[in-house]
């Protein structure tokens, strides 16, 4: 999918929605574990309810590899189904993969060829050689971390080196590599404050904004200070939406969650 195609999905649905379906089998409806495959019930049913009201999907593989192979066969399958019944949803492995050249060629191969997800997250610390593999494939995007939400991202993201906030360093440093086109960027909401400065390097590019809702990020903020002439944002919301029940309604309910963040966008973006 090309980032004109993402633009017209959003404007579309009036949406910029991401929606990460992060499965925890301690947390799903316990009706569905008398499924041959819960988890994957447990995503068919939230992307049946959901995908008219967002355009990004976010599965994060780590809550799939802690159930070994079901667990990657039930992040296959979901992929497949998003493909195949919703190709107009941009579709996110969230991996944070990185590693040396050859090795980054591998998971790419693996996220883009294999699964064929759109879009990948990556970590930048170990520079050009372990993200420019990822950013050979044509319209494929890889989603570099920039600025996260987590408290530890102040450890090292925001330390000035040289004169200058590691982070705006990445960013900079990112726009130089081979095929930087195909980049976009997390920024975390709970970070919103940081954002004018992030446009001024950045300013045409998507960014991936985690930490809206649970995480206490505010859609209003980061939307004034993240928000360009394009959108370039997909806010995630996982946790909020997915288990906002653990009834048997809980695709309905999570329909719900998302229609609220889905009407709070459009607004915006009449507004805008």
């Amino acid at each position: 999918m090309t980032q004109n195609q993402l633009t017209s999905e959003i404007q579309k649905k009036k949406s910029f929605l991401c929606i990460g379906l992060d499965v925890d089998l301690d947390k799903i409806p316990s009706h569905l574990l008398q499924e041959e495959d819960p988890i994957f019930a447990f995503n068919k049913a939230i992307i049946d309810a959901t995908h008219h009201l967002c355009v990004a999907y976010k599965p994060n593989t780590a809550f799939y590899e802690a159930y070994g192979l079901k667990g990657w066969k039930a992040l296959e399958k979901t992929i497949n189904y998003l493909n195949e019944n919703y190709p107009e949803i941009f579709t996110i492995a969230d991996a944070k993969r990185g590693d040396i050249g050859n090795t980054s060629s591998m998971y790419a191969k693996a996220f883009f060829e294999d699964l064929g997800f759109d879009s990948v997250t990556v970590a930048p610390y170990m520079g050009k050689d372990s993200v420019e593999p990822f950013l050979a494939f044509e319209d494929k995007h890889t989603i570099l971390l920039a600025l996260t939400s987590n408290e530890g991202a102040f450890d090292f993201q925001t330390k000035t080196v040289e004169g200058k906030e590691l982070y705006k360093q990445v960013l900079e440093t990112s726009k130089t590599w081979k095929n930087s086109h195909n980049l976009m960027y997390v920024v975390g909401a709970t970070k919103a404050e940081y954002l004018a400065d992030i446009r001024k390097i950045i300013p045409d590019s998507f960014l991936l904004v985690p930490g809206v809702g649970a995480q206490g990020g505010n859609l209003q903020d980061v939307c004034k200070y993240g928000m360009n002439k394009h959108v370039g944002l997909l806010i995630n919301s996982s946790r909020g939406i997915i288990y906002a029940s653990n009834k048997e309604d809980f695709a309905k309910i999570a329909a719900q969650k998302a229609l609220e963040l889905q009407q709070e966008m459009e607004a915006i973006l009449i507004k805008k």
